[in-house]
């Protein structure tokens, strides 16, 4: 029998749990393909690890089996028949008409959060290799430029925060992502009150800094039965 699926433009947004039911499957069928697919209690165990996960989660059964039962209709989870205790697969790159290697970037993402694309090449190891930063890159712009006939945008590229090097993308699956706080005082450091407050910011921590050094040199003073320095 065909399996059909619908077009990802029908796709709606997942919810959290949704989302980590889902990934938990694209990472098993990767990492752990003896054991695979997945019984329901070992779906759970996968959900709720406490490495590799972000954020980390306590689902119970109910809560996956729900998840389940969700994404079966959608094309994107299968339940494989055979045996006594029924087995849960994935159909993700089906459902949403990527390649293998834009759907280990979308499955790390779901899983971990948002990373930068030198992260997500070191994340992935055990997924896919990918030759360099250059081509992970490569294929996030094509996620982030996937035109609308083909569901749109399915990742975005943050804001860099204040004192990072490097920008991080977020997946779409869930529905828009909101900026984190420290991309929104990045972006106002652009304007000129933003620079204002910056500059008051940095003024203020230098100040707290020579405090505490002033304090530490009275009391090697004390220690060494000598006047702090302006002290006669």
């Amino acid at each position: 029998m065909t399996l059909s699926t619908p077009s990802p433009t029908s796709l709606p947004r997942l919810s959290a749990v949704e989302a980590r039911v889902l990934a938990t499957l694209m990472e098993k069928a990767r990492t752990v393909p003896d054991s695979y697919p997945l019984t329901l209690n070992s779906l759970l165990l996968g959900c709720n690890q406490k490495t590799s996960r972000e954020p980390l989660m306590e689902l119970d059964e109910a809560q996956v089996a729900t998840a389940l039962d969700a994404l079966k209709p959608l094309g994107l989870v299968r339940e494989v028949s055979g045996g006594r205790t029924a087995r849960y697969e994935h159909n993700f790159q089906r459902a949403l008409g990527v390649p293998e290697q834009a759907a280990v970037l979308l499955g790390l993402l779901l899983l971990r959060g948002p990373q930068t694309a030198g992260e997500l090449r070191l994340n992935t190891e055990r997924w896919y290799k990918f030759a360099d930063i250059s081509s992970v890159e490569g294929f996030l712009e094509e996620l982030q430029d996937r035109p609308a006939e083909k569901g749109g945008p399915l990742v975005v590229k943050l804001a860099r925060a204040p004192g990072t090097r490097e920008q991080r993308w977020a997946h779409l699956l869930c529905g828009p992502v909101d900026e984190p706080p420290s991309a929104a005082m990045n972006a106002a450091r652009l304007s000129g009150d933003g620079a204002t407050g910056n500059t008051v910011e940095r003024l203020a921590q230098l100040e707290a800094e020579v405090a505490q050094l002033r304090a530490t040199v009275e009391k090697l003073c004390l220690e060494l039965g000598m006047s702090p320095p302006g002290q006669s």
